[in-house]
């Protein structure tokens, strides 16, 4: 699974919020459905993590982590 966990950490460091995405994120397309998919861990495309890289002038790490599934550990 992909976590967006390290984003909102990221964004307290920095200082930023929601708002902070949809508004400099206008130039690349994030709006409050994006802002949602985040927030529930759904997919989002690679053009979405470079915009927030971006705006937060930070790294996919900071951004986003994976979590191996449950059933993938078992099943090794």
């Amino acid at each position: 699974m992909i976590s967006y966990a390290p984003l909102w950490e990221t964004m307290k460091r920095k200082n930023a919020t929601t708002y902070t995405l949809r508004t400099k994120g206008r130039v690349y397309n994030i709006g409050s459905a994006t802002i949602k998919r985040l927030q529930t861990n759904q997919s989002v495309s690679t053009n979405t993590l470079d915009a927030i890289c971006n705006i937060l002038e930070c790294s996919i790490p900071d951004i986003i982590e994976y979590i191996p599934d449950e059933k993938q550990i078992n099943t090794d």
